[in-house]
């Protein structure tokens, strides 16, 4: 437990980094309602480590989106959560991103291609390389990058005006 909760915690800082400064959500308030939501669900049987960290992935995004829904009082845009959409997404120039626009158009493109949805929640909220995907997804690295390349071209365009 201890080296889990460690990458958590490092996980959780890095997203929580991104956030504006006064953000009311700490990194150890993160991996604490993670880990919670992880250790209540009665049916997951953990393969290996990239599992975990692919569930992990996915209960930190709904954690993070639930805090910005919470948080946003106004009208979208006005005031809302700003994650900037990087290195973690592959973008080459430094984008600032509203984090509930992010998940809208992640469900969107999991609508369209759940398995290229898959692949942005694992490599983005749960910091996974190339193959520990591939290892999750039970697919090819070679599929991870193709997919991981038509996604972050998809979410560039549907977030384009989110910018």
């Amino acid at each position: 437990m201890p080296l889990v909760y460690d990458e958590l915690h490092r996980l959780a800082r890095n997203y929580l980094r991104r956030e504006r400064p006064d953000h009311t959500l700490q990194s150890t308030a993160l991996v604490h309602e993670a880990y919670m939501r992880m250790v209540n669900q009665k049916t997951v049987q953990w393969q290996n480590r990239a599992h975990f960290f692919g569930v992990a992935a996915q209960s930190i995004r709904h954690i993070l989106v639930d805090h910005a829904r919470r948080y946003q009082t106004a009208k979208r845009g006005s005031g809302a959560h700003k994650l900037a959409l990087d290195e973690a997404a592959g973008v080459t120039e430094r984008a600032d991103i509203d984090l509930i626009a992010l998940d809208d158009a992640l469900n969107g493109l999991s609508a369209v291609d759940p398995q290229q949805g898959r692949i942005v929640e694992l490599r983005f909220f749960g910091g996974l390389s190339i193959e520990e995907t591939a290892a999750v997804l039970k697919i090819s690295p070679a599929t991870v990058k193709r997919d991981w390349i038509m996604a972050k071209a998809w979410l560039y365009q549907n977030l384009s005006g989110a910018v």
